[in-house]
This record gives C-alpha cells, sequence and structure tokens, in this order.
C-alpha cells in the first residue's frame, strides 16, 4: 500500500516552500498526499491561498480553521491552541503514516505538537536554520519534536546535528521554493498582468516600465511598532516614485499595525504608483520578482528565491537577522532615508549571480523519494 503522507500547509509563503514536494509526492506511485490546509491559508484577508492550491490541481483533504482575531501575541497562542486541538482530530481521522510540516510560522508547532503526542512520525521541512523575532524558537522547537529533519543547505544540518539530532535522520534536500523559482525563470513564459488577472488595490502600474516589488511583514517581538515600521518604508517607497507592486502582510502578530499603516497612508497621500495585492499564484509572483528591478521588505523570498534568481533586495529591520543568504542582499534599518538610499542603489544594480545558498532546484524530487523509504520511527535519543 502506498504510504500515507500528510502535509499541513498553513499560509501563503509555506504552500510556495512545498508545492513541488507536493506535486512529486501525489505523481509518486508509492506515496498518497494527504493535504492539510490551515490557518491563514483559508482566510480571504490574507489571499485565499487555498483557491490557488486547488486551481494547481490538488486536492485538499481537510480543512482547520484556528486564527482568532486580533493579530497579537494573545491571539497568535490562541490560535495555536485551537490549531493543535483540530489538528489531533483531523490526524485521528485521516490516519496518516508521515506527518510533514514546514518551516517556523507559529502555526506549524501545533501540528508538530499533535504528531508527537500521537505517535505519529513527524518530517520537518527547513529546520536549522536562523532568523529573528518567535520563529527561531518555533523552529528549534519543531527540531526537537520531529523525527526526521529535510534541511536546506549544510549550515543547517549542521546545526540540527548540533542540537542533539541524529545525522542519519538528517537529509539536505534543499528548499522546494528554489525549485519553484528557477523552473518558472526557465520556463520564459509571457507574464501575464497581474493588476488584469487578479485585480488588487490602486492605480493600474505599467510593468513594460523599470519596477519594484515590496513585502513587508510585521515582526513579532517588535509588533507594537509594526505601523511605524511600515510608515518608514511607505515613505521611502513614495519618495522614490517608482511603479510597485506591494504584497499585504502575513498574519503574524502585528499585522493589524502593518495593515492599518497602509490603509491609513493611502488615504493620506496620493500612490498613483503603488498598486497593492492580497495574494499572487507562486509561479506569477516569481516571474513577477524576476522582472522587476528588485524587492523591499523582510520577507524570507528576497533571501532564499531572490537568491536563486539573481534578484537584488533590500532587507529592512531584525525579521531575518542571521539568516544566511547571499550576495544579492543589502540590510538597512527602520529608516526612510537610508530605504530611500538603498533602493537607489538596488535598482541599477542589475541581476546578482546566485551562490546557490538554498539548493539547486530538485528538492521536491528528493523529498517525495525519501518519504518512500525513512522508517516509520518515533523513538528519540540524543545522539550524544
Amino acid at each position: 500500500m502506498p504510504r500515507k503522507i500528510c502535509v499541513v500547509v498553513t499560509a501563503r509563503p509555506s504552500y510556495s516552500r512545498i508545492r513541488t514536494a507536493l506535486r512529486a509526492i501525489a505523481d509518486h506511485p508509492d506515496l498518497e498526499l494527504q493535504l492539510v490546509v490551515a490557518a491563514s491559508a483559508l482566510l480571504d484577508r490574507y489571499g485565499n491561498a487555498h483557491q490557488v492550491m486547488e486551481r494547481d490541481g490538488f486536492t485538499i483533504a481537510r480543512k482547520v480553521y484556528m486564527i482568532v482575531e486580533g493579530e497579537n501575541p494573545v491571539t497568535s497562542a490562541k490560535s495555536t491552541g485551537i490549531g493543535l486541538a483540530e489538528m489531533a482530530t483531523v490526524l485521528d481521522n485521516l490516519g496518516p503514516d508521515i506527518v510533514v510540516t514546514i518551516a517556523d510560522r507559529f502555526e506549524t508547532i501545533a501540528t508538530a505538537i499533535a504528531a508527537s503526542y500521537m505517535n505519529l512520525p513527524l518530517v520537518h521541512v527547513q529546520g536549522g536554520e536562523v532568523t529573528g523575532s518567535i520563529d527561531e524558537k518555533v523552529r528549534h522547537a519543531i527540531t526537537k519534536l520531529a523525527d526526521f529533519h529535510f534541511v536546506s543547505n549544510d549550515k543547517a544540518a549542521e546545526r540540527v546535528v548540533k542540537m542533539g539530532e541524529h545525522q542519519d535522520r538528517v537529509f539536505k534536500t534543499g528548499c522546494p521554493s528554489i525549485d519553484l523559482a528557477i523552473r518558472a525563470v526557465a520556463a520564459g513564459a509571457e507574464l501575464p498582468d497581474p493588476i488584469e488577472s487578479f485585480g488588487g488595490v490602486g492605480d493600474h502600474v505599467d510593468l513594460n516600465e523599470p519596477y519594484i516589488v515590496v513585502l513587508q511583514h510585521p515582526v513579532t517581538t517588535e509588533y507594537a511598532q509594526s505601523r511605524q515600521h511600515v510608515e518608514e518604508t511607505l515613505h521611502a517607497v513614495r519618495d522614490a516614485g517608482i511603479p510597485t507592486l506591494w504584497l499585504w502582510p502575513n498574519v503574524d502578530a502585528g499585522s493589524d499595525g502593518t495593515s492599518k499603516g497602509i490603509r491609513s497612508f493611502r488615504e493620506r497621500y496620493r500612490l498613483s504608483h503603488i498598486h497593492f495585492f492580497k495574494n499572487l499564484p507562486p509561479e506569477v509572483f516569481i516571474r513577477v520578482l524576476h522582472n522587476s528591478k528588485g524587492i523591499v521588505g523582510n520577507s524570507s523570498v528576497a533571501i532564499r528565491e531572490c537568491e536563486a534568481i539573481g534578484v537584488p533586495a533590500v532587507n529592512i529591520g531584525s525579521r531575518q537577522s542571521g539568516r544566511e543568504r547571499g550576495d544579492n542582499v543589502e540590510d538597512v534599518g527602520y529608516d526612510r532615508d537610508e530605504i530611500a538610499r538603498a533602493i537607489e542603489r538596488m535598482v541599477t544594480r542589475g541581476r546578482v549571480p546566485s551562490r546557490h545558498v538554498y539548493g539547486d532546484g530538485e528538492a521536491g524530487t528528493r523529498i517525495a523519494d525519501l518519504l518512500t523509504k525513512i522508517p516509520l520511527l518515533t523513538e528519540k535519543r540524543l545522539a550524544y
């Protein structure tokens, strides 16, 4: 019988992080995909990512509604608790052989705890990395709960082993999001006008002109300053006057402040050169990035996917502190003048050669192959 692989996707970026692995699992004769979609991936205000998954041909086995309104530390904790309770029921109903959880969002730890207590083998994708905010704690906590680790690079593997995990349970697969980025660029298909295709808010931006992309999330450990932080970026981008596509923030604590900052700024100022989106399908987003002069903000896509396809980036603040990066990234603080100067340098920089920091484009296939072979173990012992 094929192994039943339950993959839990909780947010818009998590889908991009795992999509090629989902396809490889679904297509593998020895595996059966059980796709569970939860949290902000189900919500309209964060782009209805579940609809993108269905349009991509994936069948959703279960949906888990778990987000408590408020976007602050209290609601994040409560959402995680609801997710844990709901995920236990889902896993009990589906009866998977292996559970896969992705990266370091606060919702993912609910999956990890439920699988662990239910004696289900747990695979963690993208452990061993270093960043700022609560993600740092969540990621390493999931590492200790997980039975197997599919990491992006050698340094991540080394960190996981140093945390006491057995080396024979750590596999360097690369990051599936890099697969998606490399393939989307290599396909060379003409980019449809995302404004005509996906709507959004704001005046039409001519993508035949040089343009930039902005994606700035709140920082959970600095959530009270999220509005101030995004306003610094808004002033810098407004003053730059460059055509801009701006993506909505995620559901982390402080998201309400970021969103209010954007809405208030739009009411106070004429932003005829900026168009806002809740979400774009992964391939479209990658091609939008590839055709741009660069990305501004604090999303990991600037560090990961943009490094793979040579797109320059201005990384603002502490959210990505410590994450391995290539030569495409310039780090700046929450200061409008500093951000503006970095944007000027970015738009004249051009393509940056990739060092393949997060993979070579074959992670999805490697992950599916490993899922057919790893032993179904749940007992753990420290390696030292």
